[in-house]
């Protein structure tokens, strides 16, 4: 569980960021007039764009840039390589939901997750899941804001995943983020590890970027 002290820290950080007047708007929204659920999200459609459901708002993004997909296909084919081979769990890709709040609702979708096998839904639901990914991956691009990876970051952890990676391309680093409240950063030249989570995996940032 992540301590109330380090979530809020992270928030505090978040929010300070994204109340930055140089730079542009967080993502753009779409009103409604009530808050949206977790299932109405799955009947929303806005071709081109991907989105995520905050607090009950409806946030939109633009799809992935070309370095950010590649990224995220090296490195889901690394763990995908890792996990069925010591049989481990699952990993998703493509923007799969997961539902981290109610009332509102909150449904955030990573580049990259990892489910272990004991906490796989079975049967999976047709929806989004009420439940965190243990391993969260999000790959920048260069348009996103600090103060936005920061608040998606904390919705993650106080969701219950127990790891975070948000890759940088740009400046070819990661940074990990841990359920305990401990971050650490990660210079290309080092390798991003499984940790007890994944034991025995490690990737060299610099292969995957």
């Amino acid at each position: 569980m992540l301590s109330p002290r380090f979530d809020a820290a992270l928030r505090t950080r978040a929010q300070r960021l994204l109340a930055m007047p140089t730079e542009s708007a967080y993502v753009p929204s779409v009103s409604s007039p009530t808050p949206l659920t977790a299932e109405q999200l799955l009947r929303v459609s806005i071709p081109g764009k991907r989105v995520e459901l905050v607090r009950g708002l409806l946030l939109v993004r633009e799809p992935a840039g070309l370095r950010q997909g590649r990224v995220v296909a090296t490195l889901s084919r690394r763990l995908s390589e890792h996990v069925e081979a010591n049989g481990s769990g699952q990993v998703y890709v493509g923007d799969t939901g997961f539902t981290l709040a109610r009332d509102p609702d909150t449904v955030r979708a990573p580049d990259i997750a990892f489910i272990r096998r004991a906490r796989i839904p079975d049967p999976e639901p047709p929806g989004y899941p009420d439940l965190a990914p243990d391993l969260a991956v999000e790959v920048l691009s260069p348009s996103n804001r600090p103060g936005e990876v920061l608040a998606k970051v904390a919705d993650w952890l106080s969701g219950g995943t127990s790891l975070v990676w948000v890759i940088e391309p740009e400046r070819r680093q990661a940074r990990v983020y841990r359920k305990d409240g401990t971050e650490a950063l990660v210079p290309g030249n080092d390798a991003l590890s499984g940790e007890d989570l994944l034991p025995g995996f490690a990737c060299l940032l610099d292969a995957i970027l």
